[in-house]
């Protein structure tokens, strides 16, 4: 038993209806609920993000500082693709009902459905999901910190993050104008195409502390791993 729990409580919590956890919703077809300790108080390290996506809808690419990522495909059809920070290699786990897909602590992933109706739960080993963004770090990183450090042109970087949006969960955007890409061809969701060559990993980073608008208690910090 949790030494921070007083299991004599009449608040203690045993059930909970995670369909009415909303972390993050895009249309009716991909959105994200969210079940942790501040959702069912008896929790311990144990949380979970309940995924839904149609295809080449991608959770965007991040990182949990606090803790692993167990995927499991409970229908339709994912590529779970993971950048491993020592060897540099973008892995791709093409996962379908009853398969899973470990991402270790700190490691940067994202999820492309490949079916319909796909949905997914992301189990973690941790009392509360803490998510840091790429979509919050191209955007909250100065401009003149990026231009500096990678010798591009400031003004070049600002016109290419413009249409970022902080917070984007699931990508992409409905009102998107960019020409459709065939990810299944292009981006290694083909089981024969498991891993691509090593690349470059940027390290994200970011002057001060930005608090998530839909964890109120938690706070983080930014750093890379």
């Amino acid at each position: 038993m949790s030494a921070y729990i007083d299991y004599t409580s009449p608040s203690v919590q045993y059930t909970f209806d995670v369909n009415k956890s909303l972390l993050f919703k895009k249309d009716a077809n991909n959105y994200i609920n969210v079940l942790g300790v501040q959702q069912l108080n008896s929790l311990e390290n144990t949380s979970l993000l309940d995924i839904f996506m149609s295809p080449s809808n991608v959770v965007e690419p991040h990182y949990h500082q606090n803790a692993a990522e167990l995927v499991y495909c409970v229908s339709g059809a994912a590529t779970v693709s993971i950048l491993n920070p020592f060897t540099k290699q973008l892995l791709n786990f093409p996962i379908t009902p009853g398969q899973v897909a470990n991402v270790p602590q700190g490691w940067w992933h994202y999820e492309i459905a490949t079916a319909e109706q796909t949905h997914l739960l992301a189990i973690f080993d941790a009392p509360q999901p803490e998510v840091i963004l790429g979509s919050d770090i191209l955007k909250f990183t100065p401009a003149k910190i990026m231009s500096h450090t990678y010798c591009i042109d400031e003004e070049t970087w600002k016109k290419a993050i413009e249409p970022v949006k902080p917070s984007t969960y699931i990508g992409p955007y409905t009102d998107c104008n960019s020409p459709k890409v065939n990810m299944a061809g292009q981006h290694g969701m083909s089981n024969h195409y498991s891993q691509q060559q090593p690349q470059q990993q940027a390290a994200p980073y970011h002057p001060q502390y930005q608090q998530y608008p839909y964890y109120p208690q938690h706070r983080s910090y930014w750093g890379y791993y």
